[in-house]
């Protein structure tokens, strides 16, 4: 599979860069070696190996999600540099 300059740049139209000539041409060759590794990665056979998740049996222990009221909000909200109606104000960050 081939990764032409226009998809490159289209990609970076979605993660909103602005890329030179010289990153486009570096970007779409990065990108066709990425792809011709994992098309190498698919052929590999794997007939008569033992399908594994995992090296060994353990497993995540995760703490119990639980809601804890801490109680004081002012004393949060004296770390935010802007705030609205008892909450942070932050900055846009999507177009």
């Amino acid at each position: 599979m081939a990764i032409s300059r226009e998809e490159i740049i289209h990609i970076a139209k979605l993660a909103d860069l602005n890329l030179s000539e010289t990153e486009i041409e570096k970007y779409t060759k990065d990108m066709q070696e990425i792809l011709e590794f994992a098309n190498t990665i698919n052929n590999v056979n794997t007939e008569g190996m033992n399908e594994t998740i995992a090296a060994n049996e353990k497993s995540n222990v995760l703490r119990k999600d639980e809601v804890v009221d801490f109680g004081n909000r002012d004393i949060l909200l004296q770390n935010a540099p802007s705030q609205d109606e008892g909450m942070f104000r932050i900055p846009k960050v999507i177009n």
